[in-house]
């Protein structure tokens, strides 16, 4: 048997025929290496809709690489073979590398620190050194986000973000922001109002097709007591049906994107967001091509700026800024806990069977579509999850297994830092806590619940706004050191004994499950 004189090895996000890896391949000396494991399911208690998403992905994406004629290693989770038995990615490429003995082993840059630190081993196992290319799905390199942070105490966005938006002239007229505003979150915080969102543009779906079908079966053979059903999986999994998916947000939701990017509404999973991670995060997509859409839609006079802008923020801006604290935090970022958070995770989180409406709406639909927007995960399941003081890993976890766009890159800072501010204030400069009212606002289902948002103490209580108190309470010290938090602080001291010992009461019933589970 010839040796292959490079081995490309793929991960179900590098799903990229153009990826760096790539470059250089000859069909006659190369081949590509990629595998299905188990292990990668079961980490984290994955869902049904975020296993068949990566799973179809993969699938697709091997007959991509067979039909352009490149050589292929493809193990599959249902195959017989000594190799398929095998429980993780480093395991499986160990065996592989002692019979295809290639002279290089080669990838691009992964997204997972412990999927990287196996695949690593296995190749030094084998006497080789695994040769990491850039990921040129990304604006940025590590290394220039690296550069950017250093001798910098916090690690704010907004910065990073303008910084790139002049290197690469993106929404910049004359060396200025267009608009004469770096941002316009001001004008993207509107809730929708009594009447609701009215017509909104159906989601774009994709019925499986026969390999898709043949991976759902799989899933809710071998996946069965995994959480979520497949019923309504319709997401892209082919680079195809990812620009279908592009082009349909910018000709049907892009333009009232900015507008209601913070609305909530019950039974509304889809409103005007993109439903595009997924497709990115699997880099079927680039992040080059999705700004250079929406900044041309702009620039045609589809789209306000106002959206333009806050979309192209959250992938130029957002999207490379936490990448870049993932990969210069680990591996010790995700053991973070500096609120000393220490509750367990609801065990209604896996059914939503809570009667709380929010979360019970924002639950149920993830469990269903392996979806939610990112006021529900930020202000609805991570509120509440930072206000009952849910230990950061444990909901590090619930996010990595519930989502299909969940890579541990992006979802990893995003859940430890951002949301629960277990970093200490290293990405956001303050917990983000609020009351139910919040939620009332922005439109959540509160008219629906059996609490009310208003109120702090009493079984009418919202446990939301109990739990803000509670939190106020709790941090007090702490959060008195943060400018960004001194009013709300300064809140807790007008409160009187018997009113912060009947929050501390029915938040200690909450945390008990006396308050919030299904009954």
């Amino acid at each position: 048997m010839q040796h292959i004189r490079n081995l490309i090895l793929v991960l179900g996000d590098q799903l990229d025929l153009e990826a760096a890896a790539f470059d250089g391949f000859d069909t006659e000396l190369d081949a590509v290496w990629m595998a299905e494991a188990h292990e990668e399911s079961t980490h984290v208690w994955s869902s049904k809709q975020r296993i068949t998403l990566f799973l179809s992905a993969m699938r697709h994406f091997a007959k991509a690489l067979r039909d352009s004629g490149r050589q292929l290693h493809y193990h599959q989770l249902d195959d017989s073979s000594s190799v398929a038995a095998l429980d993780s990615l480093g395991a499986k490429l160990q065996l592989d590398l002692t019979s295809l003995k290639p002279q290089r082993v080669v990838m691009t840059a992964p997204g997972d620190w412990r999927v990287f630190q196996q695949l690593k081993d296995a190749v030094e196992v084998a006497g080789l050194k695994l040769e990491v290319c850039e990921d040129r799905h990304f604006f940025t390199t590590v290394r220039d986000f690296a550069s950017h942070a250093s001798g910098r105490k916090s690690l704010r966005l907004e910065y990073f973000y303008r910084e790139l938006r002049q290197r690469y002239n993106i929404l910049m007229e004359d060396g200025k922001p267009a608009g004469g505003q770096w941002n316009f979150d001001a004008d993207n915080r509107v809730a929708f109002g009594p009447q609701g969102p009215g017509l909104v543009p159906a989601r774009t779906t994709f019925e499986p097709d026969a390999l898709t079908q043949e991976v759902i079966a799989l899933v809710n053979s071998r996946f069965a007591n995994h959480p979520g059903t497949l019923d309504s999986f319709a997401w892209p999994v082919t680079r195809s049906q990812a620009l279908e998916a592009l082009q349909r947000f910018i000709d049907e939701r892009l333009p009232l994107f900015g507008r209601y990017e913070d609305a909530l509404w019950p039974g509304q999973p889809w409103l005007y967001h993109s439903h595009l991670s997924s497709a990115m995060n699997l880099k079927l997509l680039s992040a080059h091509e999705v700004v250079q859409s929406v900044e041309a839609a702009y620039r045609a006079g589809h789209a306000p700026l106002q959206s333009a802008e806050g979309f192209i923020r959250q992938i130029l801006g957002w999207r490379e800024y936490v990448r870049g604290i993932y990969w210069t935090q680990m591996p010790s970022y995700v053991e973070l806990n500096a609120l000393d958070a220490k509750e367990e995770l609801p065990v209604w989180f896996w059914t939503g069977q809570t009667d709380m409406a929010c979360l019970r709406d924002a639950i149920t639909q993830t469990l269903e579509h392996g979806y939610a927007h990112h006021i529900q995960r930020l202000m609805v399941t991570g509120l509440y999850a930072l206000l009952l003081g849910v230990r950061p890993q444990q909901v590090h976890a619930w996010y990595l297994s519930v989502y299909v766009d969940a890579v541990e890159w992006v979802e990893l800072p995003n859940t430890l830092g951002m949301s629960q501010y277990g970093d200490g204030g290293l990405m956001a400069s303050k917990p983000y806590v609020a009351t139910g009212k919040y939620i009332q606002r922005m439109g959540g289902p509160c008219k629906g619940c059996r609490y009310d948002a208003a109120l702090r103490e009493g079984e009418k209580a919202c446990p939301y706004t109990t739990l803000y108190w509670d939190f106020l309470m709790r941090h007090e010290t702490l959060l008195a050191k943060n400018a960004r938090m001194g009013l709300q602080v300064k809140n807790v001291a007008r409160m009187t004994d018997s009113q912060k010992q009947a929050v501390t009461l029915r938040a200690d019933a909450i945390r008990r499950g006396e308050v919030g589970a299904a009954q």
